[in-house]
């Protein structure tokens, strides 16, 4: 099976090798074009280019994918399959329908549910126990077609949007490989969404990071976790942003303070009033220096019960 590879970040790249290592031939590796870095300005290649060129794969990087020339473009190589995962432009019908099993998507959800840009980050903002992969058969929907084959994976309560992020890629991967075997093979069956059950995922903004500790503890640390490493969860204290990298919840010992008062300081951690519970802050980066546990922020600033966190 001749393949045509479309994607560009990391968790992308895992689905990559998956194909590779499988053995299929990949005729062609689309993703978008090299991105400035810094103050430099110099040129990343994306993660999946990166690994086209390791294994000497021919890489294309379109402006617009739909464009009538890019369309011309892809007709030049063979595939029987395009195989989308995390690409980042919205493929139209003609280009969906070029091979001749069609196109498929790895994507980082469960469908129906989380469909759309930011499944990782909303299974952790909503507290789910499960996510998984979903391999797809494409249509001109946002991850609107055919469910094909399904992964599940267990949310640790730990998990963060990076932890999270890794073990769904390496999924991916596994998923694609299984996939593209059934495929072959003749044995997927495809099922139709229930669009009842869908949910959508928009694109995470910085300002979603921002926390209001009006808010419960648990939805506190939810949201933490969902915006580590980025665009981080963050507060102010004394006039400074304050990153807050790691919290638990606690339940509600009774003090009477206002949300976002620092109620408890030990050597390692201290402890903010919510609207429902507190959180035990035990990792984070004051505006200026670097990421800490709060043991070592300790060391330097002398935090006491009484102060504020927040706006």
């Amino acid at each position: 099976m001749k393949i045509v590879f479309m994607g560009t970040p990391e968790y992308a790249a895992a689905s990559l090798e998956a194909v590779i290592l499988s053995g299929r031939e990949v005729t062609l590796v689309v993703t978008q074009p090299d991105k400035p870095k810094g103050r430099s300005g110099e040129l990343i290649p994306s993660p999946v280019k990166q690994c086209a060129i390791k294994h000497g794969i021919p890489v294309f990087q379109p402006e617009r994918i739909k464009r009538a020339e890019a369309v011309e473009q892809l007709k030049q190589y063979e595939a029987d399959l395009f195989v989308v995962a995390a690409f980042g432009q919205i493929l139209s019908q003609e280009i969906l329908d070029m091979p001749r099993f069609g196109s498929i998507n790895v994507h980082a959800s469960l469908l129906p549910k989380y469909r759309g840009a930011s499944p990782i980050q909303r299974v952790l903002l909503d507290g789910e126990k499960k996510t998984g992969i979903t391999i797809m058969q494409m249509d001109a929907g946002i991850d609107t077609g055919d469910i094909l084959y399904q992964r599940e994976l267990e949310i640790a309560p730990d998990d963060n949007f990076e932890t999270l992020h890794d073990k769904l890629a390496v999924l991916g991967g596994e998923a694609l490989a299984e996939a593209l075997d059934l495929l072959e093979e003749g044995k997927l069956v495809r099922a139709k969404q229930d669009d009842s059950q869908s949910c959508y995922a928009p694109l995470i903004t910085k300002e979603m990071g921002r926390l209001d500790f009006t808010k419960d503890a648990v939805s506190l640390d939810r949201q933490i976790r969902a915006m580590t490493p980025w665009p981080s969860a963050f507060t102010k204290w004394n006039g400074k942003q304050m990153k807050i990298w790691k919290a638990s919840p606690v339940g509600d010992f009774g003090r009477n303070a206002a949300a976002g008062e620092v109620t408890e300081v030990t050597k390692d951690s201290f402890s903010v009033a919510t609207g429902d519970g507190e959180l035990c802050v035990e990792e984070l980066q004051l505006e200026g220096k670097k990421r800490m546990s709060s043991h070592d922020f300790l060391l330097g600033i002398k935090l006491k019960p009484g102060d504020r966190l927040g706006e």
